[in-house]
C-alpha cells in the first residue's frame, strides 16, 4: 500500500469512528433515562385571618343594653324624624369601638367576689372551691335564663390588694396578696370556664404603684381589673373610718396602663371595673375615657333592700354614662330586715341594663 493510499484509509476509519461516537451520543441524548422523583411541593399554612369588629352586632347590642330598638340599616337618614327639643338619650355612649376580641357587650360578666383568707369578704372565702362553682353556675344559669340573647361570662372577683385597719411594716394600710393566693383565683376561674377580676383596695398606698405590682397577672389575657374608690384614701383618712375617692384622672391612668399591656402582649381588650355608691367616690366621671384596648364599667356597689339599691344606681351611674355598668348585689347585707336579693328580671329593667354583676 503506498503512502497516498495509507492516508486515504487511515482518514476513512477516523471519519466512521467520529460519526460512530457522534451517533452513540446522540442516541444517549435521546433515551428516556430515569426521572428523579420531584421535591414534594408543601402548601404554606393559611394566616388566619385577622379578627374583626362586628360593627353591627356591638351598636345592635349597645342599644338594646339602652331598652332601644336596633337601627335599621336600610332606612334613609333623611327620612328620620326628630324632635330637634328632645333630649339625647344618655343611653348608649359615644365612645371609642372596642378592638376585636372585647367581652363586652357581646357577653355579660356575672362574678363571685372575695378573699380566700376571709369568711367576711364574700362568697370566695365562705365555701370550698366546689361549692363556690356550683354556686355560680346557678347564677350563670339563671341570667342566661332571663337574657338569652346575652351570653354569661363567668369571673373570679379576688381581692389581690386589701385595705387593712392597721399601717402594716410600711404604713400604707394594705396588704399585698402573696402570688400562690391569685394562682388560686386563676385556677378557679379556668375550672369555672371564664375570667379573673383581681381587685384594688389601695389604702395609703400609690393606686398606680399597686396596679404595676400586678403586671405580671394583669399581662395574662384572661386577667381583668377592679378599683375599689372606697378603700382608696388619698390622705383623707384611714380605711374603715372615711370613704375614699378617685378621679377621672386616676382611671384614665389606670386604663392607660393597661392599654400598654395589651398593645405590649398583643391581648384583647382588658376590662377596667370601677365600685362607687357615692357621687363623692368618682370625681369627674365624664372625663373618663375609655379606649379601644379598655373597656369600662361602672358598678353600683351599695347594699340595702332593692329599693335604695335602684336609687343608688339612678343616681350616681345611669346619669353620669361613661361606656358600661354594673351592679353588686350582697348574699348577706341585701337581705337584712325587710331587704331581699333581686332577681335578674329585675335588675334588666334598669336603664341601661348592667354588663357586669357581682355577687358578694
Amino acid at each position: 500500500m503506498n503512502k497516498n493510499k495509507a492516508i486515504l484509509f487511515l482518514g476513512v476509519i477516523l471519519l466512521v469512528t467520529v460519526a460512530s461516537t457522534a451517533a452513540v451520543r446522540f442516541a444517549l441524548s435521546n433515551d428516556r433515562l430515569p426521572e428523579e422523583p420531584a421535591a414534594e411541593t408543601v402548601a404554606a399554612p393559611e394566616a388566619e385571618p385577622e379578627p374583626v369588629l362586628d360593627v353591627a352586632d356591638y351598636d345592635a347590642r349597645m342599644r338594646r343594653l339602652a331598652h332601644l330598638e336596633p337601627l335599621d340599616p336600610d332606612a334613609d337618614p333623611a327620612d328620620a324624624e326628630e324632635d330637634p327639643d328632645a333630649p339625647k338619650p344618655l343611653w348608649p355612649v359615644d365612645a371609642a369601638y372596642p378592638n376585636p376580641g372585647a367581652i363586652l357587650p357581646f357577653h355579660r360578666i356575672v362574678a363571685y367576689y372575695g378573699n380566700f383568707y376571709s369568711t367576711g369578704m364574700g362568697v370566695l372565702g365562705q365555701y370550698a372551691p366546689d361549692r363556690v362553682l356550683a354556686m355560680l353556675a346557678e347564677e350563670v344559669r339563671k341570667w342566661e335564663e332571663a337574657d338569652p340573647e346575652t351570653p354569661v361570662m363567668p369571673a373570679i372577683d379576688y381581692i389581690a390588694v386589701v385595705a387593712q385597719a392597721g399601717p402594716g411594716r410600711d404604713g400604707r394600710y394594705r396588704a399585698r396578696m402573696p402570688d400562690t393566693e391569685i394562682d388560686k383565683a386563676l385556677a378557679l376561674a379556668e375550672r369555672a370556664g371564664g375570667i379573673v377580676i383581681l381587685e384594688v383596695q389601695p389604702g395609703l398606698a400609690d393606686l398606680m404603684g399597686e396596679l404595676r405590682a400586678l403586671g405580671k397577672y394583669l399581662s395574662l389575657p384572661q386577667v381583668h381589673l377592679a378599683i375599689d374608690p372606697e378603700f382608696n384614701m388619698k390622705n383623707r383618712g384611714l380605711p374603715g373610718r372615711v370613704v375614699g375617692t378617685v378621679d377621672a384622672a386616676d382611671i384614665n391612668a389606670a386604663a392607660g396602663y393597661l392599654a400598654e399591656l395589651v398593645r405590649e402582649n398583643g391581648l384583647p381588650p382588658k376590662v377596667l371595673i370601677v365600685h362607687r355608691y357615692t357621687r363623692a367616690m368618682v370625681t369627674n366621671a365624664r372625663s373618663i375615657k375609655p379606649l379601644p384596648e379598655v373597656q369600662i364599667v361602672m358598678d353600683m356597689d351599695g347594699w340595702g333592700p332593692p329599693s335604695q339599691k335602684f336609687a343608688t344606681y339612678n343616681a350616681f351611674i345611669a346619669p353620669e354614662p361613661v361606656q358600661f355598668t354594673g351592679f353588686k348585689l350582697f348574699y348577706r347585707n341585701d337581705t337584712w330586715g325587710v331587704g331581699r336579693l333581686l332577681t335578674p328580671a329585675e335588675i334588666l329593667e334598669l336603664v341601661p341594663r348592667p354588663s357586669f354583676i357581682q355577687y358578694q
